[in-house]
């Protein structure tokens, strides 16, 4: 059995609190390029020198992610496989006819857009003497200051108008790919349902079938709540267990209540 997860990613909803646990190496690509673009998005549209030191500390890390693999062609498979799941529902009665074409629609620009950008989409970040110099100092911690890199700082007083405009060019490489990953991981979380699940003494233990596809797993809490699970497994088999916190100082133990949450096997 793996390891537990050193994070699993939360994301807040009305009422409820979702964790998520990727099981497979492309999802945990696909949710750390979700985690990093998002907020990217945000900080580049904020007026203030943090938001952009910010924007493009993490536009580094997204290079990095993608540097290590073919990622893009990874996303484009899911692309062509979700599509072609969404083709087979076509025939089904019940199904809304309007909304799956306009799901296939918007899967099929995504691929066809990032088909177009071709396998040197990240050149134009490479090739950048400016985000590699500031590559390069971000290895020393305090490495980017004023006296370290001038240049970065006197472009951080740059007119916001000015900064936009270059961090735009930057995040239009990196753009197709992140959407279209976005696009992809909606799909999975919406191809299950929620079920109603009970840890017996704060401990949950679940076995799939040999033939399933499961990649990502989802654990629902009330939000607020005390608990927060801590999920270890594979493909094949894999176990929740629910921890109290109470303070930095403590470390958190499991719980002996039994715990009523709500658990997608996507």
């Amino acid at each position: 059995m793996a390891k537990p997860a050193g994070k699993i990613a939360a994301q807040p909803a009305q009422g409820v609190t979702f964790y998520e646990q990727p099981l497979s190496e492309r999802m945990r690509t696909f949710l750390r390029l979700e985690f990093l673009y998002k907020p990217m998005l945000r900080n580049s549209e904020r007026d203030d020198d943090s938001s952009s030191r910010a924007t493009i500390s993490t536009l580094l890390e997204i290079l990095a992610i993608l540097s290590r693999g073919d990622v893009r062609s990874e996303v484009l498979s899911e692309l062509d496989h979700q599509i072609g799941a969404l083709e087979r529902f076509q025939t089904h009665s019940g199904v809304d006819g309007g909304r799956l074409s306009n799901l296939m629609h918007n899967l099929s620009a995504s691929r066809d857009e990032l088909s177009r950008v071709g396998t040197g989409y990240l050149q134009v970040l490479k090739d950048s003497d400016f985000l590699n110099a500031i590559k390069h100092r971000s290895a020393i911690p305090g490495g980017t200051c004023e006296f370290d890199l001038p240049e970065y700082s006197h472009w951080l007083r740059q007119p916001m108008s000015r900064r936009q405009q270059d961090m735009a060019e930057w995040i239009q490489a990196v753009g197709p790919l992140c959407m279209a990953v976005s696009e992809v991981l909606w799909l999975i979380r919406e191809s299950a349902q929620p079920q109603q699940k009970q840890a017996s003494n704060g401990m949950y233990q679940h076995g799939m079938q040999k033939d399933s596809n499961c990649r990502l797993l989802r654990v629902s809490l009330a939000a607020g709540s005390a608990l927060f699970p801590e999920i270890s497994g594979s493909q094949h088999r894999f176990t929740v267990r629910f921890l109290e916190w109470s303070t930095v100082e403590s470390r958190a133990i499991q719980t002996s209540e039994d715990v009523s949450f709500e658990l997608s096997v996507c």
